[in-house]
């Protein structure tokens, strides 16, 4: 009973605003451990006979919402429509293009550039986007050099010695009709730019996302890592205050810049396409806020977990691909590669031209 009072709990406080209720986000975090457990107690009820199986079957019932966006098994491949434009679409955190060498590998910068190259994507979102005038770290000119992708909306939330700089930046193949920024009000790195893009005869905007993340420092990857690493019980609960500190913050901040970005996705006056890192999991009030409306191209076609993460808690998923419902999703995939701590995503979009609608 415990565990399925605490499946409801954690899915009601993935629809609970942070900013009103922070410690409802924490308890959304439990989400697949405690949904994990009902599982097994589903097969334990099953194994002695017990009656008990009913309730967590209908619990796991009641949060299927939630449970649809964690695993698919879409045993058949989408319906794609047989008048339609297919649109690839590639998202990736790309982590600064491992300016640091965060993977150990000197060819890992190359690695991404074919990467990129080998899916031929006609759109491309990249977070944590990085770039500079210095030979060897111009991944700008590079990239387009390198692909299709030759149209270009890049914003820069830092630049030093003018010639370095961070941001995000949209890559399409498409012609580029407008561009637009949505700035938080708040001191942040984050950022969201939308992109009107021209396929064929229609207008499709491109939100590219990247919200904000909980600042862990090295010193909190390695208590969660190995908590006995902290001898006493006193520094053990120092490092657990400043973890939960920092995951309050977090929360807060996304789900006062996803209610700015929420907003602006409602007021589109053209279909929309949902790319970025929102550093949060599907049971998540970011998760909900944002993808209310839309469709989900890992749930429409992926297979699997769905992960993204490539760091400490690799079965996270915390980047998307989202669009408009009159976009038909297939393919969608995440690459496998070690290129940064998160996995780029892909997917095809459909688009069934506007006068086929009507």
């Amino acid at each position: 009973m415990g565990a399925a009072l605490w499946l409801l709990v954690a899915h009601a406080c993935s629809y609970i605003n942070p900013a009103v209720v922070w410690p409802a986000s924490l308890f959304a975090l439990t989400y697949s451990g405690v949904l994990l457990v009902n599982f097994l107690f589903v097969l334990f009820w099953l194994l002695v006979k017990s009656r008990a199986v009913f309730i967590s079957l209908f619990v796991l019932l009641l949060a299927f919402d939630n449970l649809r966006t964690q695993v698919q098994l879409n045993l058949f491949p989408a319906k794609v429509p047989e008048v339609a434009e297919r649109v690839r679409v590639l998202s990736f955190n790309a982590r600064l293009f491992d300016l640091y060498n965060w993977t150990g590998n000197p060819l890992t910068r190359e690695k991404i550039f074919k990467m990129v190259q080998d899916e031929a994507p006609g759109v491309v979102c990249f977070q944590e986007f990085y770039t500079s005038t210095k030979a060897g770290r111009n991944n700008l000119d590079t990239l387009l050099h390198l692909q299709k992708t030759t149209q270009k909306h890049v914003a820069y939330t830092e630049t030093k010695r003018e010639t370095d700089h961070w941001g995000i930046a949209t890559f399409s193949t498409y012609p580029i009709v407008r561009r637009g920024n949505i700035m938080f009000n708040e001191e942040t790195n984050n950022l969201c730019i939308y992109t009107d893009i021209l396929v064929k005869e229609d207008t499709v905007r491109v939100y590219n996302v990247h919200l904000q993340s909980n600042r862990f420092k090295r010193e909190d990857y390695e208590f969660l890592g190995n908590p006995n690493a902290r001898p006493t019980n006193d520094e053990k609960l120092e490092a657990s205050r400043n973890i939960i500190m920092r995951l309050k913050v977090g929360a807060v901040k996304r789900a006062r810049q996803v209610e700015v970005v929420a907003r602006h996705i409602q007021e589109s006056p053209y279909p929309v396409i949902v790319c970025g890192d929102f550093n949060d999991p599907p049971a998540s009030f970011t998760y909900n806020k944002i993808s209310k409306g839309l469709k989900d191209a890992f749930v429409e076609s992926g297979w699997g977990m769905g992960n993204t993460y490539n760091g400490l808690f690799s079965i996270l998923r915390i980047d998307y691909l989202l669009h408009d419902k009159r976009m038909v999703g297939s393919g969608y995939r995440s690459i496998r590669q070690n290129l940064s701590d998160h996995y780029p995503i892909v997917a095809d979009l459909w688009l069934t031209p506007k006068e086929k609608t009507r």
